[in-house]
């Protein structure tokens, strides 16, 4: 008989899944029940009868979930491991490293942070060498790079090193390691498919993307651009870095940005708004929402969504692109754009739930005609993460006043 704590998709999904595997289910898409269901049936060797009776396990192991700090505070996996009577070990991945010397146990890696080479990934290792594990993510890989830790763990290369000088041609050019392009391709694509589980979840939501048009001071935005010049302090402008910021504060902060969020407002009770940077959070603060209560969700305070029928949720996207969600209303505005599609698509996923109430959602995108404003938008469209010193160097070029 059909187990009713899963649908089909993720029925389908729990067969092909194994140690070491990326279950890659799209945001809300029920990761979280379908990895407890892995590990209490395949792992385990448990049963779920009819009712949803839970049997006992024939071989259970420790269950450890390393998770976002707002999914462990919330204790949001306590609750979907209650159908299966488990009782977990949950802590954030800042705490990994407790973990290290764990052995024989299972891990769930939530909320994928395995990449790069630093202390969380080679806690991870240490991790993978002694227990039976899997990893959870929504985007699980942009490049090539962010496969390796993952690769290493399941013992398809020694380590990094051993990876790259497989498959990594570096760039001759460049005055730092730089990669060029990858051979062996076709290894890679067969190890990625070999641990990648696909969770294809039938959705019943339908997104709307509106791109809402909105002005800029142009003389101030050429002044940066042709001159080279800080308009807010005055001052050179010495890095990129600076100057792409420069400009972005040029266009966000421009008053009909302001006005089209109240116009935005004035269709829904309820609305998150997503922004990059204190000034914008400064300028959305300031303005008049009439009785909308306001809550923020950001590196200084963690408040929740206001129980009331009118309110506005100020999240900063870094802070709150995940590990919470939102089922009270069917809108989000981007006040400003976000570097990383992966951000983006965390973002969206907050009110994209499979419990949402909601037919039709609407993801609002503020946008003005500016240069930098366009450039992030066709990289994010194009599923990349847009990269500052390219576009300075592919834009700009030293020549200031054509791009002015």
């Amino acid at each position: 008989m059909k187990n009713r704590l899963l649908r089909d998709e993720q029925l389908v999904a729990v067969e092909r899944m194994s140690n070491g595997c990326i279950l890659n289910g799209g945001v809300g898409s029920g990761k979280s029940r379908t990895a407890l269901y892995y590990y209490f049936t395949k792992v385990c060797g448990g049963e779920i009868g009819f009712g949803k009776k839970v049997k006992k396990m024939t071989n259970p192991r420790p269950l450890y979930i390393i998770t976002t700090a707002a999914k462990r505070d919330k204790h949001e996996w306590q609750l979907e491991a209650l159908p299966f009577c488990l009782d977990p070990i949950v802590d954030s991945w800042n705490n990994i490293k407790k973990y290290t010397k764990v052995a024989g146990a299972f891990f769930i890696l939530d909320e994928d942070r395995i990449t790069g080479n630093g202390t969380w990934v080679k806690s991870f290792h240490k991790i993978a060498k002694k227990n039976k594990w899997i990893v959870l993510s929504a985007t699980p890989g942009d490049k090539w790079e962010d496969y390796i830790p993952i690769f290493v763990a399941n013992g398809f290369y020694k380590n990094r090193t051993d990876f790259l000088e497989e498959h990594a041609v570096y760039s001759r050019y460049c005055s730092y390691p730089k990669i060029d392009r990858y051979v062996g391709v076709g290894k890679l694509v067969y190890l990625r498919n070999k641990i990648l589980v696909p969770m294809d979840v039938k959705r019943y939501t339908t997104r709307h993307d509106v791109y809402v048009n909105c002005q800029y001071d142009k003389e101030k935005y050429r002044t940066a651009m042709r001159d080279r010049w800080d308009p807010y302090k005055d001052e050179p402008i010495q890095q990129a870095s600076s100057l792409c910021y420069i400009l972005r504060k040029i266009v966000n902060e421009d008053d009909s940005r302001q006005k089209a969020v109240l116009e935005l407002l004035e269709k829904t009770d309820r609305a998150i708004i997503f922004y990059n940077f204190d000034y914008e959070l400064d300028i959305l603060k300031s303005l008049d929402y009439g009785k909308k209560r306001v809550a923020e969700w950001n590196g200084h305070d963690h408040q929740p969504i206001p129980n009331t029928k009118r309110w506005v949720y100020l999240v900063q996207y870094t802070a709150g692109c995940e590990g919470w969600n939102c089922t009270q209303t069917d809108t989000i505005i981007f006040f400003s754009q976000t570097y990383s599609y992966r951000t983006l698509e965390q973002a969206r996923g907050r009110i994209d739930r499979i419990n949402t109430g909601y037919k039709d959602l609407y993801y609002y995108h503020i946008l003005s005609n500016a240069k930098i404003d366009m450039a992030i938008n066709l990289a994010l469209s194009q599923k990349k993460k847009f990269n500052e010193n390219k576009w300075i160097q592919s834009t700009i070029g030293g020549k200031y006043e054509q791009y002015a």
